[in-house]
């Protein structure tokens, strides 16, 4: 077995396993949500293949979906962000630069990686909210929540990955 399937193999539980038993049960005013394995998506490598990353994005969110009993909202949106991610990584990468580089504070720098993560976290965050309340009318709350759990699910992914690569 490949060491690097063995890594993301074992991301992909450590993340599931945070969300589900602890960050699911935190609703920050009725409307902030920590969604913290967005991170497993925004870690992919540059060179990582197109289909890996949706089999891969789409399993931790039908994973999420079944402890959290959310049918196919975080399956769907996970898959749509594991479409969108190697292109919106190209907009922040040099033509010239390694093809197997992956996306972090360290490689990318502190504002390309802000805007990155924030863009895909924020993306996330609309379609997983509107097919959840699969609503607009009640528009203050829908904004109100993508706005506060993107702040927060932002925030925890930076800190997330700069302790991971310092360990």
């Amino acid at each position: 077995m490949n060491i690097d399937f063995l890594k993301r193999l074992l991301l992909f539980v450590v993340l599931l396993l945070v969300q589900v038993l602890v960050l699911n049960h935190i609703h920050l005013f009725d409307y902030a949500t920590p969604l913290l394995y967005i991170y497993f998506v925004i870690s992919f490598n540059r060179n990582y293949p197109k289909w890996a990353i949706l089999v891969w994005s789409f399993l931790l969110g039908l994973s999420i979906d079944i402890f959290a009993n959310t049918p196919g909202v975080a399956a769907s949106s996970m898959t749509l962000l594991g479409l969108l991610q190697p292109y919106v990584l190209e907009l922040f990468m040099q033509r010239d630069s390694d093809e197997a580089l992956q996306p972090a504070i360290f490689t990318m720098g502190m504002p390309k990686y802000v805007y990155f993560s924030l863009i895909l976290t924020f993306i996330y965050c609309i379609v997983f909210f509107t097919v959840e309340m699969f609503s607009f009318f009640n528009w203050g709350q829908w904004i109100l929540c993508i706005i506060t759990s993107t702040a927060l699910s932002a925030v925890l992914i930076l800190v997330v990955d700069n302790l991971r690569k310092k360990a």
